[in-house]
């Protein structure tokens, strides 16, 4: 048995990729790494028996991952994590918006446009405060609430002309430099200056937004969200509150684990969608909306791992709890590899 890891956008195997590897050398199961642009890629993947491409929003990435994966499972075979049902609409707000609101599960409401005159004609009679968002980003960056038709015009204007780069620094410094630590910002500016004085492109990793909208209603009251995890047949979750004198919960590094405190609800839910569109793993992004009912703001395949080791254990999809510290990866790799005899180290150092 072999499994294959390709390397993440810089070259690196970071710790969430480590990870995975000294879980699979606990099992005595062959890892090899990977890169796409060594010339004997192809004749590897063959060989594998799982292919490991933890591809995040970068843009180069998102096209690398959807170029070569469905050829490597639907072609080749070969079992994919993430595979085409669990990512095909990953860090695509739109996308997970058309695909869940088909399906009658409850995502926040949100009203999406690909013409700007509707969009404009819409925005006179629309209720705000309204949340306003890219379609593609992480940890609440490319989120703005828009508390007026002026600024949603200005928005939509914005859009559907020379539109948006969703890199953070230079969409909305302000609200950027709120939440970023000094030695954060310091590192980013000289990263910057390094950039432009080799010439290289400051924005390889992303592209820009235009000619789409995307608003979603807002939902005020929430001081939390709960993110849920979805791995299979089980279940993790927490409680994330919101930033200081912020909507947004995402990206807060607030978070609280107690298992007491999730609504059930949430988890059912979860459990259902992932069921029923066949998701390997999947993070929900839960809230109330103004009746108190559960909506999801968001969906993702991914999620920083190191939330999931923190949490006291995790419950099944009949609602039984099991107590324990659990790496996400190995759950990954046990339904991948469809081996239930799957070890979990007792402590992994990175």
């Amino acid at each position: 048995m072999v499994v294959g890891i390709h390397k993440d956008r810089l070259g690196k195997f970071p710790d969430s990729l480590l990870i995975y590897e000294k879980i699979l050398k606990y099992n005595n199961i062959d890892c090899i790494r990977l890169d796409i642009n060594e010339l004997d890629f192809w004749g590897k993947i063959k060989e594998l028996d799982l292919f490991i491409f933890r591809w995040n929003v970068a843009t180069d990435l998102k096209e690398l991952a959807k170029t070569i994966i469905p050829i490597i499972q639907n072609y080749l075979n070969v079992a994919c994590f993430p595979d085409m049902a669990t990512s095909w609409h990953y860090d695509d707000k739109i996308k997970e918006y058309y695909l869940l609101k088909q399906h009658g599960f409850p995502i926040a409401e949100s009203y999406i446009f690909w013409d700007k005159h509707k969009a404009l004609e819409w925005a006179k009679n629309a209720t705000f405060p309204m949340v306003f968002k890219l379609r593609g980003g992480a940890g609440s960056q490319n989120v703005l609430l828009v508390k007026s038709y002026y600024k949603a015009r200005k928005l939509i204007n914005r859009m559907f002309g020379k539109g948006i780069n969703p890199n953070k620094l230079s969409f909305n410094t302000r609200v950027q430099l709120k939440d970023i630590t000094l030695k954060r910002f310091i590192h980013k500016s000289m990263l910057r200056g390094y950039r432009i004085y080799t010439g290289e492109d400051l924005h390889a990793e992303w592209e820009k937004h235009k000619n789409y909208v995307l608003f979603q209603k807002f939902m005020p009251g929430n001081e939390f969200d709960t993110r849920v995890y979805v791995i299979g047949n089980r279940a993790f979750a927490s409680r994330r509150f919101n930033r200081k004198n912020d909507f947004r919960a995402s990206g807060s590094g607030r978070s609280d684990f107690d298992p007491e405190k999730i609504d059930k609800c949430f988890l059912e839910t979860a459990f259902t969608i992932s069921q029923t569109l066949k998701f390997q793993a999947m993070a929900y992004d839960f809230i109330y909306d103004e009746k108190g009912d559960p909506v999801i703001t968001e969906i993702s395949y991914i999620m920083p791992e190191w939330p999931i080791p923190k949490s006291p254990g995790y419950w099944d999809d009949t609602g039984k709890w099991f107590k324990g510290h659990f790496w996400p990866q190995y759950f990954v790799l046990m339904d991948a590899l469809e081996f239930p005899d799957f070890r979990h180290p007792d402590f992994i150092t990175l």
